[in-house]
Order: structure tokens, then sequence, then C-alpha cells
């Protein structure tokens, strides 16, 4: 993962602070997709795929972040 390793922190940070956003109107599709998470209506695959399109970035960031930790104990 050489590659997430090169990223630039900011660039991420701002590609995960704008996938969760997005679209902006009429609701970020992050919080639409939580909200049919916790009312247990998140069946459809495009809409499981959806959530994990927007969330990636994040995961990315957190991976990111313990590769990171990791390396500095080392």
């Amino acid at each position: 993962m050489k590659w997430l390793d090169e990223l630039p922190w900011i660039a991420l940070i701002a590609i995960a602070v704008l996938m969760a956003m997005l679209p902006f109107q009429p609701e970020p599709h992050l919080t639409e997709k939580l909200k049919m998470l916790a009312d247990g209506t998140l069946t459809r695959p495009l809409d499981i795929f959806d959530l994990f399109w927007h969330l990636l970035p994040m995961i990315l960031l957190i991976v990111k972040f313990k590769r990171s930790r990791n390396q500095a104990h080392s």
C-alpha cells in the first residue's frame, strides 16, 4: 500500500470531507444512507454500494493513520 503512504494527508482529508458532503442538495448521500441503515431500509445493492463509495475515503484515511502510527513505532 505504498500508494496510500505516498498520498498527501491534505488531499485524502479533502477527498474524505468532499465525499461525505456530496451531493450538497437535497441531502448528502452519506447522511441519507446512514439513516436508511439505522432504519433497517438499506437493502438495495445500489444503496449499499453508495454507502461504501461515500465512506471509502474515510476508511482509507483511517488505514493511512494506523499505518503511519505503526511505522512511527517501528
